[in-house]
């Protein structure tokens, strides 16, 4: 099917900058919305930014105007860039796409996760 891979996760001081990269493979024919969410233990997962194929973009009213999300169509690939990070930001960073496969059915894909640690 299709596989999401994450990286540029890790640990950062406060006021700290990180970039997370998600790149898509498989038997894609068309990606639709790309986006980040993230959890901490003994909560629910939650959006942190999402970007559908013509660059429209939504985000948690927590991280607006600190990050902010892009893509990259001709690679199946979604950016976050992290600003200004804070101790709240620790969570793991999941990565999620939606999208058709080359035989037509629709995908909805996680990634692994990636670990953001916020910390002095």
């Amino acid at each position: 099917q299709v596989q999401l891979v994450e990286s540029g996760g890790g640990l950062v001081q406060p006021g700290g900058s990180l970039r997370l990269s998600c790149a898509a493979s498989g038997r894609i024919f068309s990606m639709d919305v790309m986006g980040w969410y993230r959890q901490v233990p003994g909560k629910q997962r939650e959006l942190v930014a999402r970007i559908n194929t013509g660059g429209s973009t939504n985000y948690a009213d927590s991280v607006k105007g600190r990050f902010t999300i892009s893509r990259a169509n001709a690679k199946n690939t979604v950016y976050l860039q992290m600003n200004s990070l804070k101790p709240e930001d620790t969570a793991v960073y999941y990565c999620k796409a939606a999208g058709i496969l080359v035989t037509m059915g629709a995908f909805d894909s996680w990634g692994q996760g990636t670990q953001v640690s916020v910390s002095s």
